[in-house]
């Protein structure tokens, strides 16, 4: 499951609709900002090659899951796993879930009975069981990926089911910015890492995947068409999904910052939460990339007004806007109403 900021699953239809009325049936896309990657998948399926790129490291290994992984991996390297099925690939799965638990740094950094470093109280990000599991299996991947059992792609397929697995029970609002203080029905459940289904996908079309800021990407990127979905609030989203970023990078930082326990993120900040630097973040993109059409993502609840937008992109070329009645994002219990006005913002040299 996905619980990220700003997912666009519901607005795949007229964002590839939009895409089709530009460049066709098609070309070239660059998603700058893919996040979950839903939107690069949806455009890759339909026959656009795409160029997949975000700022985060475990964006990379959802957009490498998604778009990279055509058949299930042989996991030929894997000498720590017998061969007892017909796939190596969901004997590695039942091999993680069977692990015993260990009392590792998700234990004692977010579990009601570890100790954190930092002094902080106990973290109730997950129950103790949970994390001890989450230590045991992330244990096991980081010790098949510096011993080189498995590949670079094995990697992020074992990383998104353990991304996936972890966003089933934690126990958040919904994003990892704090815990709740009690457990939610959800987050009492045994993790368990569950198999990816895959798609096969013989289409002729290609995808790239990159990390890095799009403002600095876009310099060597050539498109028909690039889409742009940016944060829209203050809200950093390197803040708000540290334990994620931790479970992809595989590391146990020592440097762990409050009560949330949250990692060291500004190497990943981003200008576009920022009324200062947000327009001009934009206009690095356009004047960067050799593109002649912009397709982005907004809505009425960003840092800039739609009339703010329009002006400034109209510097670039012709816009036109496309306001779409859409289900808000909210938070438990949140106040906001359930309905928002989502933008579909062209800009065309």
């Amino acid at each position: 499951m996905y619980r990220y900021i700003g997912n666009k699953t519901k607005l795949l239809s007229p964002i590839l609709d939009t895409v089709h009325n530009i460049i066709g049936d098609e070309g070239t896309v660059a998603d700058v900002m893919a996040g979950t990657g839903q939107v690069s998948k949806a455009l890759f399926e339909n026959g656009y090659s795409v160029i997949s790129s975000d700022i985060m490291t475990y964006t990379k290994f959802h957009l490498m899951t998604e778009l990279c992984i055509k058949s299930e991996p042989v996991f030929s390297r894997l000498a720590e796993v017998n061969k007892i099925s017909d796939s190596k690939y969901k004997d590695a799965i039942k091999y993680l879930n069977q692990l015993q638990p260990i009392e590792g740094f998700f234990y004692k950094e977010y579990s009601p009975d570890g100790k954190p470093l930092n002094g902080s109280k106990p973290r109730k990000y997950f129950t103790t069981e949970n994390a001890k599991k989450i230590d045991a299996i992330r244990e096991a991947i980081n010790r098949w990926t510096s011993s080189n059992q498995i590949t670079e792609l094995e990697e992020a397929l074992l990383k998104h089911s353990l991304i996936m697995s972890v966003n089933d029970v934690a126990s958040i609002s919904g994003t990892y910015g704090y815990f709740l203080s009690k457990f939610t029905k959800s987050a009492l459940e045994p993790i368990e890492l569950k198999s990816y289904n895959f798609t096969e996908n013989h289409k002729r079309n290609t995808c790239t995947i990159r990390q890095g800021y799009a403002e600095e990407l876009s310099k060597s990127i050539t498109a028909d068409l690039c889409y742009i979905d940016p944060p829209y609030m203050k809200r950093q989203y390197a803040a708000n999904y540290h334990i994620l970023e931790t479970l992809a990078v595989g590391d146990s930082p020592t440097d762990l910052i409050g009560k949330s326990g949250l990692r060291n993120w500004w190497y990943e900040y981003s200008d576009f939460c920022t009324k200062t630097k947000g327009l001009q973040a934009f206009g690095k993109i356009f004047e960067n990339m050799d593109c002649n059409n912009f397709l982005i993502s907004y809505n009425e609840d960003g840092l800039f007004s739609i009339e703010t937008l329009k002006d400034f992109f109209s510097k670039y070329g012709t816009v036109d806007v496309d306001i779409i009645d859409y289900q808000r994002f909210r938070s438990n219990q949140s106040s906001l109403p359930h309905n928002i006005n989502e933008y579909l913002i062209t800009v065309r040299r």
